[in-house]
């Protein structure tokens, strides 16, 4: 099949800067609809990946995310609310940005043409093979991604990928690959758009599912998260309050004497 770049095709949409408010934010809504069609026809694809990261998480392994620009940002946005979500150790999941932390902010030029850097960064975790690396790139033609990913299938470490093009040399190198094609964006190239809101959707579906199957979820309850701010402490409140049939204030007491929901519900009168 030959590697055709749909994200950089031209748009669909012409004379952009002629169009009022309105329609340009209804042209942008009528292309972000077609994005959850795109994800539910790569569904095989996510499970496969999904069931590789629950089997390494299991037994003590860890989840990379790598990527460069949108791509980068997203992984580490994923990663960084695992913790807080699901109460897991920080260095659980882990996302990697070609230029590094400064990245996160504001652009480092060529950083993603690098073919050596990717792996020096997850060397920088002691990356073995207990391990999964997730390669993040709308093109799916990112050097820092594809030299990273190579490199982790010669060490035999599990690499999959997200990307929005379908037969792209990173989906050709990943053992895992998942092709969202979301097609034109509708500002030609932007692949922050589309691409960006597919990658999110997937990287979404990748986590929650995993910490699901680890346990990290009771009914349809975070009971592992971190009671960082007033409004997790009163939505842990309730949790309790409707779990064991207690009024707020002991729920409270409990909280603050358990530390979690989960603590509180298995200390619960014993």
């Amino acid at each position: 099949m030959k590697f055709i770049k749909t994200t950089e095709q031209d748009s669909k949409y012409n004379y952009l800067e002629m169009m009022s408010v309105s329609s340009i934010l209804r042209n942008i809504n009528s292309e972000d609809k077609t994005v959850p069609l795109a994800v539910e026809k790569s569904l095989p694809q996510i499970v496969r990946l999904t069931e590789q990261i629950v089997e390494k998480l299991k037994v003590g392994g860890r989840l990379f995310y790598i990527g460069a620009g949108t791509s980068g940002r997203l992984g580490i946005l994923d990663a960084s609310e695992c913790p807080p979500t699901f109460g897991v150790p920080h260095e659980m999941v882990v996302g990697l940005i070609a230029g590094g932390d400064y990245a996160i902010r504001k652009a480092v030029e060529f950083a993603e043409d690098s073919t050596n850097q990717g792996w020096l960064d997850l060397q920088k975790h002691s990356i073995t093979n207990k391990d999964v690396v997730v390669g993040i790139a709308a093109s799916g033609t990112t050097p820092y991604v594809i030299a990273a990913l190579k490199k982790c299938n010669e060490q035999n470490i599990i690499t999959g990928c997200i990307s929005c093009n379908q037969n792209s040399p990173l989906s050709n190198t990943a053992q895992f690959p998942i092709d969202v094609v979301v097609g034109p964006e509708f500002v030609t190239g932007s692949s922050r758009m589309k691409a960006g809101t597919a990658q999110k959707l997937v990287l979404n579906m990748l986590s929650t599912a995993t910490m699901i199957q680890l346990g990290k979820v009771k009914g349809n309850k975070m009971v592992d998260m971190q009671l960082s701010n007033n409004k997790l402490v009163d939505r842990g409140e309730k949790m309790l309050v409707q779990e064991l049939k207690i009024d707020q204030k002991e729920a409270s007491e409990l909280l603050l004497k358990f530390g979690s929901v989960r603590n509180a519900i298995q200390n619960y009168k014993k």
